[in-house]
């Protein structure tokens, strides 16, 4: 045995030696069923046919008094001896009581029940054995003492009650059992106990006391459940009057606790039953207004069904909208700030036309305001008021309630509402407005877009003012207008742009070009290339071409952008161009005084980008192009080849890119110009050229054998 092969929680004994070995399994061969079968139910009765008998206990005989004695003698102290150890054992007491009772020694089993009483008398099983044996027996008045005292020790275990009443009952003692029943009323019970009293009446004919006692059980417990079965009992005895006033009675004492479906939905079933169909009708719609809407589930399918049995068109399409309007009320009840919940609901409320309705929801509505003073939040609450507003003109036609709404609920308070140091909304005010202008209140429009501007001026606003001012003829309320547009914003070139079009209008030229001289001498415009292309055009427009050159000459002082050179050459190229005939001489004379004019422009601006700004390279060919369509413009007059010789050769170039950490990223390709004056500059010029000629020798093949 080697070392390696030894366990040493084995000792020397290895693995292999200390293996249980079990039987090899027997591999069956032979597959096919037997000839004879044998069923599981055979199995089982042969089992038990071979069971042995059960031995039991010899029985014994007593032959004479003294045998019985001797027995009675061993019994009792075998019973007294247990007792004596498991004194707590309920079990052990009755068998001790109920042996007592098969040998007719009545006393000893009333012994044995008292002493079980005097260990644990709150045990009602107890009480229930020794009444029945007392029954059993026909100790009549024993079993009633039994019954009495258990009830008044234990008042609060119906069985003991029942089985109390039973007995009387039983006994035919009628009077008896209805003055067990008072006493069990005394410590008010529960629904059943009150109901078994009601039936035990019943089962008499006593249909005033049982009225009596309903009248007693609803003041006791003032339920639901309480009610609804005083009307059925009511019902069932044929008194409709009472019944309805049972239910009314039950709506009315039991106030916020009443309105549950169940009432309302038993109410409105005993109606429909009575056949008083607009009663029902009424119900339901009265209990669907005033039960909170996640409560009246059932009280919805319930009135469904009713309008679909008896109502008409206009019926079922009611309570379809009141479902609608029950799933809308639980959407807004989760979120009160989704606006767009609001919204469908109130466009449901207005496709039912009732207008306090209508009312009611944009009052709700509007009264969820944003939390957070951020412009997003407060767009779609804004459309609330507006809607509102709209709706009281538009389809109430309520015009003084439309101005109350505007001012009082909804412009006045909203305005107040909006935080406007941060934001403000123009169309809330232009609505205002155009509503007093609609109502022909100018003072009062007027009054609000004033307001406006001296809250939260916005272009908006200043722009719609301005406009009705046009529209009024008010031209000097629309300049004063400007004049606060252009206080409040400088630099906003449009609003200069159409202060100098309203002077144009006017014919005020010099008010025009001095607020045109006024609008360029701001240190900071929003847009100045619009509003020196409006002077420009405004002064060519006046045949001003000599202002017109002063205008591009200071706007190059400002700025060398390529689009004032090709725009100033433009205008060069094209002064004077009328559609009089003229004699061909004169005609000759003033092209070309326009074309060298412009050329003189063009070459300025090329000078300029090769010398000042040479790395604009792409711009610089731009210019060369548009000079060169100008030069093919003159036709006889211009000289094309003087751009050509000038024009730059494209070429496509690599360089290499970097990423954001500067590691390298590879190469890009884009394309550069190389001028005629930068030829001479560049190293292997001469390679680079009759490189490019082999390769258009290549690509063209044919040219060369011709």
């Amino acid at each position: 045995m080697s070392l390696k092969e030894a366990d040493p929680s084995l000792g020397f004994l290895t693995k292999r030696e200390t293996e249980v070995k079990l039987p090899r399994p027997t591999r069956v061969k032979n597959k096919t069923p037997a000839p004879i079968q044998i069923t599981a139910e055979q199995i089982l009765r042969e089992a038990r046919e071979r069971q042995e008998a059960e031995i039991r206990p010899p029985k014994q005989k007593i032959t004479d008094a003294t045998e019985l004695a001797d027995y009675r003698l061993r019994k009792r102290k075998e019973f007294e001896d247990l007792i004596r150890r498991v004194r707590w054992n309920t079990s052990v007491w009755i068998k001790y009581a109920q042996w007592e009772e098969s040998q007719k020694d009545f006393a000893r089993a009333r012994s044995v029940w008292e002493r079980a009483l005097e260990v644990n008398y709150r045990d009602a099983t107890l009480w229930l054995k020794y009444a029945e044996v007392e029954m059993k027996n026909r100790f009549i008045n024993h079993a009633r003492n039994v019954w009495d005292r258990a009830v008044t020790l234990l008042p609060r275990i119906d069985q003991l009650w029942y089985k109390y009443i039973h007995m009387e009952e039983m006994l035919g003692n009628v009077a008896g059992a209805r003055q067990v029943f008072e006493r069990w009323i005394n410590w008010e019970p529960d629904h059943n106990g009150w109901a078994a009293y009601i039936k035990f009446e019943l089962r008499y004919n006593e249909i005033d006391r049982a009225r009596s006692i309903y009248e007693r059980y609803v003041q006791c417990h003032p339920t639901i459940k309480a009610w609804i079965r005083y009307a059925k009992f009511e019902m069932k005895n044929g008194e409709i009057a009472r019944a309805r006033s049972c239910y009314e009675r039950a709506i009315e004492r039991l106030g916020e606790d009443g309105h549950n479906e169940e009432l309302f939905v038993a109410f409105a079933e005993f109606e429909e039953r009575c056949k008083e169909m607009e009663r029902a009708r009424c119900i339901y719609k009265y209990a669907l207004d005033h039960i909170p809407k996640g409560q009246a589930e059932e009280l919805y399918k319930k009135f469904v069904a009713f309008e679909k049995q008896y109502g008409d068109r206009e019926g079922i399409e009611d309570v379809i909208v009141g479902k609608r309007r029950f799933q809308y009320e639980e959407e807004v009840k989760k979120n009160p700030l989704n606006y767009d919940h609001w919204f469908d609901y109130i466009r449901l409320e207005e496709s039912g036309g009732d207008k306090e309705r209508i009312r009611e929801v944009y009052e709700r509505a509007i009264a969820n305001v944003p939390p957070a003073e951020e412009k997003r939040y407060w767009q779609r609450y804004i459309y609330l008021w507006i809607n509102y507003a709209l709706y009281e003109e538009l389809e109430a036609e309520d015009m003084e309630r439309t101005r109350e709404v505007y001012r009082c609920l909804s412009i006045w308070e909203c305005l107040k509402l909006i935080p406007h140091k941060n934001f403000s909304f123009a169309k809330m005010w232009l609505l205002a407005a155009q509503f007093e202008i609609r109502q022909k209140n100018l003072k009062a429009a007027r009054q609000i877009l004033g307001n406006a501007i001296g809250t939260a001026p916005k272009d908006k606003i200043f722009k719609q003012y301005i406009e009705i001012e046009l529209q009024l003829g008010n031209i000097n309320r629309c300049r004063t207008l400007y004049e606060k547009y252009l206080e409040w914003a400088p630099a906003n070139c449009y609003a200069w742009s159409k202060f100098a079009e309203l002077e144009q209008q006017l014919g005020e030229t010099e008010r025009a070009r001095a607020i045109f001289e006024l609008a360029i001498a701001q240190p900071a415009l929003d847009m100045p290339e619009l509003l020196w292309k409006a002077y420009i055009d405004y002064e060519i427009k006046k045949g001003e071409f000599e202002r017109t050159r002063q205008l591009y000459e200071r706007l190059l002082d400002r700025t060398k952008h390529l689009k004032v050179w090709i725009s100033y050459a433009k205008f060069e190229a094209s002064v004077g161009l009328d559609e009089e005939e003229k004699d061909e001489a004169i005609l000759h004379e003033e092209n070309m005084q326009r074309l060298l004019r412009s050329r003189g422009v063009y070459e300025r601006a090329f000078e300029y980008l090769r010398t000042a700004a040479p790395e604009l390279k792409e711009e610089r060919a731009m210019l060369l192009e548009e000079w060169l369509n100008m030069e093919a413009s003159f036709a006889g007059v211009g000289d094309v080849s003087l751009v050509q010789r000038k024009l730059p050769k494209k070429v496509k170039r690599r360089r290499a890119i970097a990423s954001q950490d500067e590691t390298p990223a590879g190469f890009e390709e884009y394309y550069d110009y190389i001028f005629p004056d930068e030829v001479a500059s560049l190293p292997n010029t001469k390679i680079l050229e009759a490189a490019y000629k082999w390769k258009r020798a290549k690509a063209n093949p044919s040219n060369d054998d011709d």
